[in-house]
């Protein structure tokens, strides 16, 4: 798992018999024949219009425009991590289907911005942290004056150590601190040059639990992970939008959706100190 991203995406045939159909605009509530609009209403609204001012509105927009940026970012031509993640798992006949639906519905007005649905955390930072956890891996930040640590517990340690997928139960958690600071405010260096780490500043997280894919739309669906942010206190930000982070892990499945697991893999290999 990499902190960066948090600092945070199927059917073929449903799609291709909407296309055939030229299928009217769908409503707000009921777009079950097409399963990847809710990954879209996610970012960019229930009915396609953003309360974001860097997330553009689809609805409204001309047909033509919306599959040609899809297949752009599906093609790589358009450069956005999350884009790519998404468009790349979509269809042509996906693609088309999708922006006949978008440009079907009214464009912005005034009052029309509408709330993403929003997909929310239901991680909660572990109480007895970091008892039963394994630090895997410390990081240096020197830019910015950070060390960032990340801890696995007994589960996901032992699933790396079999070279099995990390199972439910699984939980990371990245513990982002600020350097030391000597009497003269440098940063206090260790043997080999690496800032070491003062106070915590911040935490992030990733668990999965048996179930909680569930909900997710499957455009998105980390199997069953879910992401979070936390305080230096481990109090939950409820108003974190899990889309980006899912969408921003989605490449990595044959990892375990972990962006560090050769990390984790080789500290499991380790024999106990």
């Amino acid at each position: 798992m990499t902190a960066r991203p948090l600092i945070v995406h199927g059917g073929l045939a449903l799609a291709t018999a909407l296309l055939l159909c030229e299928a009217p605009a769908f409503a707000a509530d009921d777009h079950s024949g097409l399963p990847q609009i809710a990954a879209c209403q996610a970012c960019h609204g229930r009915e396609g219009i953003s309360e974001s001012a860097e997330i553009p509105n689809l609805a409204g927009q001309k047909k033509d425009y919306l599959v040609k940026q899809l297949e752009a970012f599906r093609s790589g031509l358009r450069k956005n991590d999350l884009m790519a993640a998404i468009a790349g798992q979509l269809g042509d006949a996906e693609i088309r289907a999708l922006a006949l639906a978008w440009s079907s519905l009214p464009g912005a007005s005034a009052a029309s911005a509408g709330q993403a649905l929003a997909i929310r955390s239901r991680m909660t930072f572990p109480a007895s942290f970091p008892n039963g956890f394994t630090l895997y891996e410390s990081v240096a930040e020197p830019e910015d004056g950070r060390v960032t640590r990340r801890y696995a517990n007994a589960a996901a340690l032992r699933a790396a150590r079999d070279g099995t997928p990390l199972p439910a139960g699984a939980a990371i958690i990245v513990a982002n601190h600020a350097a030391q600071l000597d009497a003269a405010q440098r940063p206090t260096l260790d043997a080999e040059g690496r800032p070491l780490a003062g106070k915590v500043l911040s935490y992030a997280g990733m668990e999965a639990r048996a179930g909680w894919g569930a909900d997710v739309p499957a455009l998105l669906r980390n199997g069953d992970w879910d992401y979070a942010l936390f305080s230096d206190a481990g109090i939950r930000r409820d108003s974190l939008n899990q889309a980006a982070c899912l969408a921003c892990h989605k490449p990595i499945a044959a990892d375990s959706y972990v962006f560090t697991v050769k990390a984790l893999k080789a500290a499991a290999a380790r024999p106990p100190a």
